[in-house]
């Protein structure tokens, strides 16, 4: 096909793909993401045609940016980003643009400054050292051992099992295990010194010479020849006045050296060939238990070792609490072993000589000394050991786990901060019900690095989320009720929705004496609602309403892009009486409040239900009252109940709590960049 053809087609997909975008394609609700998909298949398929689709994106998000479409921006980057990532090798102009229109967007809001930011800050690298994407995104999704890039990642998809069929989680889980076996670290090793070649030498790269020399190599000798490229390319990376030409001038020496050919330019020129990227490691669970988003992440930090028995672990995990086991803050010092001693400290009734030996016991002193009586013994679980979370933080970056003395006089040496070698990004396939799951998980899990940090400072955490849209019921089904007799607090966090509903069970004793009075009032329940308006001079302002209702809605995502996050849209169903010639009728009002903190109590002690995230399984009865206030950061918790405990004033936020956040910020992204 020729260049105008190829150009022509690629065009007219990226236009379909802008019409997906504003909803005008008739496969936006279906198919939405596919057109992208197929796109990045056609390129993949050419790879000499990736010039110019950066050059048509570039041309299309200058366009937009100029003319106040951002919704397409962010679609049309990631899309341009990946294009850019797999390019055999993308002409230095054409770089250039791009990293002028990242750099446009940081005079825009978030998200757009903040994804400008990061891939303005990657477009500068590619620049100078060509190939540095592609080498990182594999040597982390691979887990490939690398010193100077030892950074890793691995995708955890967490599906909802009432949503997805038993045939297509068995697709997914064949489909991601053989995406596994399919590669293996040696292929992946070539993948990174091929492209590594072709991005820096262009058309003076030989890839189907390099492809057969590598092939034809043993493993020890790809391995070293692996880690040359890495270092050099890192080298390049990293240097702030490197030079591009440099770069190419070193690779260029490791390529002939690997060839045995004196000059890489001798090579004829040839079509430009594509290096395959390698699928990402990928873990597919059915989201069965509570905790199992922290057992994962843990067994991510620190895998088991191959003896372990795998159908014990559910069983171990549970019993297993690790902020319980290390000291604060120490988690990676030695163990300590205890020693009993026979030594009692008087200088009297050490020996004459080193060689006397000590006198033997008695039975009666034998008798006399401390013993410990039998138990019961337990099988230890690999999990249970100090020495599994010490050889886990062994890592680069890591404390080493003994210190030497310090000297008086000398001052401590500052211990070196722990890196996030580890990046974990979490993709929920589900509805609202799996958002509520995920916030409740994400709160556990600040509440154990409140009180033993592990997991916090080795792991970088990124929730994606896919919607999976069914057919719901109207009425919440029977999977768990809470039902408290002695009505108790419970507290309990939601992400997307709160919805209460009358509920309709009476005791027969006041059953008439309801029906009467239902008769006369209408429908419903009384309610009282205490909150603080929500103003644009940000002062609290608390209202309360009297009113009869049937039940509110309150939600926490906002309608719009304009909206904003920090409160909750709250909507109250109200019942209004209205008398006529033909006696009293009623009708209902929604009262439409803004707020941040609201309290909702029954005034006829009559309850309610309230259902969380349209999660059947969340579902509390009896409910005569409730309060909704932001979720706080359950280290700030922590610190303010310290610091109040050495302050006189209370409502002052004093000392390092200042600094912390108050809210638990849970930042779900989707995969076009915007919250949906």
């Amino acid at each position: 096909m020729e260049s105008a053809e190829v150009e022509s087609d690629i065009l007219r997909r990226v236009r379909t793909l802008l019409r997906e975008l504003d909803g005008h394609h008739p496969a936006c609700q279906c198919d939405r993401g596919m057109l992208r998909w197929t796109l990045h298949k056609k390129i993949d398929q050419n790879p000499s045609n990736s010039s110019v689709l950066v050059g048509i994106l570039v041309k299309e998000l200058e366009r937009a940016e100029r003319g106040d479409f951002r919704h397409y921006i962010i679609p049309l980057l990631h899309t341009l980003m990946y294009t850019l990532i797999k390019a055999p090798c993308i002409s230095d102009e054409l770089c250039s643009r791009v990293y002028d229109f990242c750099k446009k967007l940081l005079t825009l809001p978030k998200p757009f400054c903040t994804i400008g930011l990061d891939y303005a800050i990657k477009v500068k690298m590619e620049r100078t050292a060509p190939g540095t994407l592609y080498q990182r995104m594999v040597i982390s999704e691979q887990s490939l051992k690398s010193d100077p890039y030892p950074y890793q990642e691995k995708i955890f998809i967490f599906a909802d099992p009432e949503l997805l069929s038993e045939a297509i989680c068995n697709a997914l889980v064949t489909d991601t295990e053989a995406a596994q076996v399919s590669q293996s670290p040696r292929v992946c090793m070539c993948y990174v010194i091929i492209h590594a070649m072709q991005a820096a030498l262009a058309e003076g790269c030989d890839v189907s010479g390099l492809k057969a020399t590598l092939q034809d190599m043993p493993t020890s000798d790809v391995e070293h020849w692996f880690q040359q490229v890495v270092a050099a390319v890192e080298c390049a990376g990293n240097e702030e006045n490197a030079d591009r030409n440099q770069h190419a001038a070193r690779l260029e020496k490791i390529y002939c050296t690997i060839l045995r050919s004196p000059q890489a330019g001798d090579v004829p020129l040839g079509e430009t060939h594509g290096t395959p990227l390698p699928n990402p490691n990928i873990s597919f669970h059915l989201w069965t238990e509570d905790d199992q988003l922290w057992k994962e992440l843990v067994l991510f930090i620190r895998p088991l070792t191959q003896s372990c028995e795998p159908d014990c672990l559910s069983q171990d995990l549970d019993n297993f609490e690790i902020q319980d086991i290390i000291s604060d803050c120490e988690c990676c010092e030695q163990t300590r072993f205890s020693v009993l001693s026979t030594d009692s400290g008087i200088e009297r009734d050490l020996p004459v000589a080193a060689e006397e030996p000590l006198t033997p016991f008695n039975a009666e002193t034998e008798q006399s000394r401390l013993q410990r009586k039998g138990g019961i013994k337990k099988k230890p679980s690999p999990l249970e050991s100090v020495a599994f979370l010490q050889a886990g933080c062994n890592g680069p970056g890591a404390k080493p786990p003994a210190k030497p003395p310090r000297r008086p006089g000398n001052p401590p040496e500052p211990m070196a901060p722990l890196q996030r070698l580890h990046t974990a990004r979490i993709v929920l396939l589900g509805d609202d019900r799996i958002l509520g799951r995920l916030t409740q998980a994400y709160h556990s899990l600040r509440k154990r690095e409140t009180r033993r940090v592990f997991l916090t400072p080795r792991l970088n955490l990124q929730f994606y989320y896919i919607p999976v849209v069914t057919e719901q019921p109207d009425t919440p089904t029977a999977m768990i009720f809470f039902n408290d007799p002695a009505q108790e607090p419970a507290e309990d966090v939601f992400l997307t929705e709160l919805r209460t509903q009358v509920q309709e069970s009476i005791s027969h004793k006041d059953l008439s004496t309801t029906k009467k009075k239902t008769t006369l009032d209408g429908p419903g329940i009384d309610l009282t609602a205490t909150y603080r308006k929500v103003v644009l001079s940000d002062r609290a302002k608390e209202l309360v309403i009297s009113l009869r209702s049937t039940g509110l809605v309150m939600k926490s995502i906002p309608t719009n892009e304009a909206e904003d996050l920090a409160y909750l849209n709250v909507n109250i169903t109200e019942i209004v009486k209205i008398n006529n010639l033909s006696g009293r009728s009623f009708s209902t009002v929604t009262n439409r409040l803004k707020t941040r903190d609201i309290k909702i109590r029954s005034t006829e002690q009559r309850p309610f239900m309230v259902c969380l995230d349209k999660d059947g399984r969340r579902v509390y009865r009896n409910v005569i009252s409730m309060e909704v206030s932001p979720c706080l950061e359950p280290s700030y918790c922590l610190q303010k109940t310290r610091t109040m405990k050495f302050s006189l004033h209370e409502a002052e936020d004093v000392g390092l709590v200042k600094y912390m956040p108050k809210c638990l910020l849970l930042p779900i992204n989707t995969f076009s960049g915007v919250i949906q």
